[in-house]
C-alpha cells in the first residue's frame, strides 16, 4: 500500500465529497476506500453524524492534510414510514440536503463530484442542482445491483400472490430465476401510490441515472456482471475496487472498528491455536442478524448431531436492545459441547477467526461483507441466507461460483432440519470436496486484484476519471479570470 500522501504533494488533487450511509456495514467498507483515495492524493470530505465520527477518526489522524470530516447533526425524526430503513433515508434527505448545498456555495475548492451510497439515490438530484457528476457506492455485490435495477425499473408482479412463484430477470446475465420469498422485502410491499416506497424506488432509479459507480469487488469473482454493468454505464465509468475489509495486518481496524473488544479477540484465537488445521466452523450471521429461539435449538441440535468442532457467534442484543424471542441458546447447550465448541455473544474479531489456519468452514447468512471475508481467507461457506442482497449472493456462490455449499434455503423465518444442517457442517471440513479447490483459487484471485491487479487498476483509473473532472473545473476557472 502506497504511504500517506500530503496536500502539498498534489497541488491540483482533485476533491470528492464521500456520503456513507450511517449504518456499520455500509460505512466500514466506505472507509478502506477513502484511505486508499486519501494515499493517491485526492483530497476527501467526509459527510458524518455525531453517531459515526468516531469511524471514521483514524483517517484523521493518518491523512491531516487530505481527510475533511463534514459533520452535520442527524435531527430527532418523526416516524415518516412503517419502515426503518426508509425512515432513516428520506431524514437524511430532509436535513442533510440543505446543509450540503450551503456548505458547497460557500467553500474555496468545493468536490467536484459526489461519491454516495447507493441507499442515498437523493443524492443524484443534489449533484445535478450542484453541477457535478455522482458516483454511486456499492457495497454489494454487481449481481444484486443488477436484480434491483430490473426490479425498480420493470416492476415484476407476482399475480398469483404465491410466494412460491418464481420470477425470471431476462434482462440480467444468466437470466436468474427467483421464488418471491427471495426477492427484496421492500419491492414484495411495493404498491403504486405508497409515498414512502415511491421513495426508495425513485433513490434506484436515480442510481442507475447516475454518472458511474464504483463496486466493492472484483472482477475475477463476477465478471459478467461487472461487465452487464459496464454496458449501463459506460467501460470508463465502472470501478470494481475490491475486496475493500480491512488488510490482515490491520490490528487496529480489527479490533476497534466493529468494537474495542481485545480481551474475546485474545480468547477466542487462543481457543482456535489448539485446534487442527481446517477442523473448526465459524458461525457467525453478521452485526444486523439474530436468529429466532426455534432457529437457535435448530442449530445448536445440528452442531451437537455433527460432532464439529465451531466457534458460535451468538447475537442477544441490537443496538444494545435485548431481542425478545431471539439469541437464545438451549439449556444446557454449552455444557454438552464443551471442549469442542466456544460461544462468543456479541463483537467476534471476524478477520482474524476467518484467517486462522484451525477454520475450515463458515457458516454465513451472506451479507456481502462477510462474503468477501471468507474469500479472503480461501475459507468454504455454507450459505443460510434471510434476506436482503443475501439471497442473490448466496446463488452466486453456490451456483455460480460452486465455492460454497447450500446449508438453507428457505424464507427468512423458516426453521432448517438440524440432520440436513448437520451433514453440511460436516461437509464444510471434508478436504477432498471441490469447493475448497474452488475456494483456494478464488482467494488468490482477490488478493492478486488488490495487489497490481483489476482492482487496483479500476482504482487508479477512478482517481484518473476525478483528476480529469479537477482539471476541467480548474480550466474552465481560468477561462473564466481571463474574460
Amino acid at each position: 500500500m502506497p504511504p500517506a500522501a500530503a496536500a502539498a504533494d498534489f497541488p491540483t488533487s482533485p476533491h470528492l465529497l464521500v456520503y456513507p450511509f450511517i449504518s456499520s456495514g455500509h460505512i466500514i467498507p466506505l472507509l478502506n476506500l477513502a484511505d486508499r483515495l486519501l494515499r493517491r492524493g485526492v483530497r476527501v470530505t467526509a459527510l458524518v453524524t455525531p453517531f459515526n465520527q468516531h469511524l471514521l477518526r483514524p483517517l484523521l489522524s493518518d491523512h491531516p492534510s487530505l481527510y475533511h470530516p463534514l459533520v452535520i447533526p442527524a435531527p430527532d425524526v418523526p416516524c415518516l414510514s412503517k419502515n426503518d430503513l426508509i425512515v432513516k433515508v428520506i431524514s437524511m434527505r430532509h436535513h442533510h440536503y440543505p446543509a450540503v448545498v450551503e456548505w458547497f456555495r460557500s467553500h474555496p475548492s468545493p468536490p467536484v463530484a459526489i461519491l454516495s451510497d447507493f441507499f442515498l439515490g437523493w443524492t443524484q438530484d443534489l449533484a445535478s442542482e450542484l453541477g457535478i457528476p455522482r458516483v454511486v457506492l456499492s457495497p454489494s455485490a454487481a449481481f444484486f445491483v443488477s436484480i434491483e435495477f430490473s426490479l425498480w425499473q420493470n416492476l415484476p408482479k407476482n399475480s398469483s400472490d404465491d410466494e412460491n412463484s418464481t420470477v425470471t430477470f431476462g434482462d440480467v446475465p444468466n437470466s436468474p430465476t427467483y421464488r418471491w420469498w427471495q426477492i427484496s422485502r421492500l419491492f414484495r410491499m411495493y404498491k403504486e401510490g405508497d409515498a414512502d416506497l415511491e421513495f426508495h424506488r425513485q433513490g434506484w432509479l436515480a442510481n442507475a441515472a447516475s454518472w458511474g459507480v464504483v463496486l466493492n469487488s472484483f472482477t475475477e469473482l463476477e465478471r459478467v456482471y461487472i461487465d452487464y454493468m459496464k454496458g449501463r454505464f459506460g467501460s470508463d465509468r465502472v470501478w470494481a475496487v475490491g475486496p475493500l475489509p480491512p488488510p490482515v495486518d490491520d490490528s487496529a481496524s480489527l479490533t476497534s472498528r466493529g468494537g474495542s473488544r481485545p480481551v474475546e479477540a485474545k480468547k477466542v484465537l487462543k481457543w482456535l491455536d489448539g485446534r487442527e488445521e481446517r477442523s473448526v466452523v465459524y458461525v457467525c450471521c453478521g452485526s444486523r442478524t439474530a436468529l429466532a429461539n426455534n432457529q437457535m435449538a435448530a442449530l445448536a441440535a445440528a452442531l451437537e448431531m455433527s460432532r464439529v468442532h465451531f466457534v458460535w457467534c451468538v447475537k442477544e442484543t441490537m443496538d444494545g436492545q435485548v431481542l425478545d424471542g431471539h439469541g437464545r441458546l438451549p439449556e444446557g447447550f454449552e455444557s454438552r459441547t464443551a471442549g469442542r465448541g466456544l460461544v462468543m455473544r456479541g463483537w467476534a474479531p471476524q478477520v482474524p477467526i476467518l484467517r486462522h489456519h484451525a477454520v475450515g468452514g463458515f457458516l454465513t447468512h451472506c451479507g456481502w461483507n462477510l462474503v468477501l471475508k471468507a474469500i479472503g481467507a480461501g475459507v468454504v461457506m455454507l450459505t443460510w441466507p434471510m434476506g436482503a442482497d443475501q439471497y442473490t449472493d448466496a446463488k452466486l456462490l453456490v451456483d455460480q461460483l460452486g465455492v460454497a455449499i447450500r446449508a438453507c434455503e428457505a424464507p427468512a423465518d423458516a426453521v432448517p432440519d438440524p440432520a440436513q444442517l448437520a451433514r453440511a457442517l460436516a461437509a464444510s471440513l471434508d478436504g477432498t470436496r471441490p469447493e475448497r479447490g474452488r475456494m483456494q483459487k478464488l482467494s488468490k484471485a482477490a488478493a492478486d486484484a488488490v495487489d497490481g491487479g483489476s482492482s487496483e487498476r479500476d482504482l487508479d483509473g477512478f482517481v484518473k476519471s476525478l483528476t480529469e473532472l479537477q482539471r476541467g473545473k480548474s480550466d474552465a476557472a481560468a477561462v473564466d479570470g481571463e474574460r
